[in-house]
């Protein structure tokens, strides 16, 4: 409906409004003003929640964590560098291990085949604690175990004693976040030597320890298998790295108490510490750089095959969240087809994987020329 004055009504009425105008503006002034005034409280005392930001993604995959991410912002020292220290409990211990991987070999051809294959098969439940284990399960968070492969992971870390498995994976970590740089645990720039094995004959840089306790590493505390290893380590270690080898030729089928020693624990155990250690020294040194040439670490596939698939460096430290650590799956990669198999009887899931189309355009982007098709 729509309201009109007439001439007489208007002239009546604006005398009115005139009157009133003045007593409106202020009461309206008044309410807006407690409006606000209510409206400050309520925000004082019950202030918004800001959603939750989307997980970090990289080529459209969702990153679990990002502590494994190069951290470019990072700078070393400058001055002097801090003294070199040598911790010589360890240097003692790596020289009687090593020589004693020696004598192994020395009594290699006296041993039984099925001694050999035995110990075949515990490198290669070693090698897989540590390669499907500590680093692409808990050090990168690439795929989800169930529990009873987490149990079996962790045994088979205990077997291959590379420290234990939050140790191993917050170092790791610190690796990747700061790759060759002061920070790194083993910085490649430093050398072969100190790359592969002389980083554990010498005190951390102080830069990696600062490093590592910034990270945040609820992740691994939260489990509380990681715990109990980490607890019992020491006990766990001398069960799987040194007595179950041992014992098990020794009494099943009766080879020496001597080859049994020397061959399948302490050889076995040598190997698998230079395999996972040629990826610190030699992949970061020998080898092609096809998805990113401004980064040190290669493609290297004897290190592949000596470390059970963790010798594709340079895709690796390019997609650190790749479960396969390859754009090639399987091939070279025992790993991943031990990764892949725990999926079909279902006890992995959610195993990320880089999309081919983003591997390309990085190759592309930043790649040395040199990439094979498998």
């Amino acid at each position: 409906m729509i309201l009109c004055l007439d001439d007489a009504t208007s002239q009546s009425f604006t005398p009115y409004v005139e009157r009133k105008l003045p007593d409106l503006v202020d009461s309206f002034s008044k309410h807006l003003k407690d409006f606000k005034m209510t409206n400050r409280g309520n925000h004082a005392t019950e202030p918004c929640t800001a959603k939750a930001s989307p997980v970090p993604t990289d080529g459209g995959v969702e990153r679990v964590m990002t502590d494994d991410m190069f951290d470019d912002s990072y700078r070393e020292k400058e001055g002097p560098k801090p003294p070199k220290i040598i911790v010589w409990r360890n240097v003692i211990l790596m020289g009687f291990l090593h020589l004693a991987a020696l004598y192994g070999c020395v009594l290699v051809p006296s041993a039984m085949y099925v001694t050999l294959a035995w110990t075949v098969v515990c490198f290669i439940i070693s090698a897989l604690g540590v390669t499907a284990g500590a680093h692409r399960l808990w050090s990168h968070r690439s795929y989800k175990a169930k529990l009873p492969l987490r149990v079996f992971l962790t045994v088979a870390n205990s077997m291959a004693f590379q420290n234990d498995i939050f140790e191993w994976a917050r170092d790791h970590r610190v690796h990747h976040k700061y790759s060759e740089t002061d920070a790194d645990p083993h910085n490649a720039k430093r050398g072969f030597f100190f790359s592969h094995i002389g980083w554990l004959l010498l005190r951390k840089h102080p830069d990696v320890i600062e490093k590592g306790q910034r990270l945040d590493l609820s992740d691994l505390k939260a489990d509380k298998v990681i715990m109990f290893q980490r607890k019992y380590y020491k006990t766990t270690v001398i069960v799987m790295c040194f007595l179950v080898p041992t014992i098990i030729p020794w009494y099943f089928w009766g080879e020496s108490f001597q080859n049994a020693y020397f061959i399948s624990s302490i050889l076995r155990y040598a190997l698998v510490l230079n395999a996972s250690w040629l990826v610190n020294s030699a992949a970061h040194m020998y080898g092609n750089r096809p998805y990113d040439k401004t980064i040190n670490p290669r493609e290297n596939r004897f290190v592949a095959f000596s470390a059970v698939g963790e010798g594709f460096h340079n895709y690796h430290h390019t997609f650190p969240f790749d479960y396969a650590t390859s754009e090639f799956g399987r091939s070279f990669n025992l790993t991943t087809s031990f990764i892949d198999l725990m999926c079909y009887f279902g006890l992995a899931t959610d195993c990320k994987k880089v999309p081919k189309e983003v591997i390309r355009a990085r190759m592309q982007r930043t790649g040395d020329g040199s990439h094979r098709t498998g």
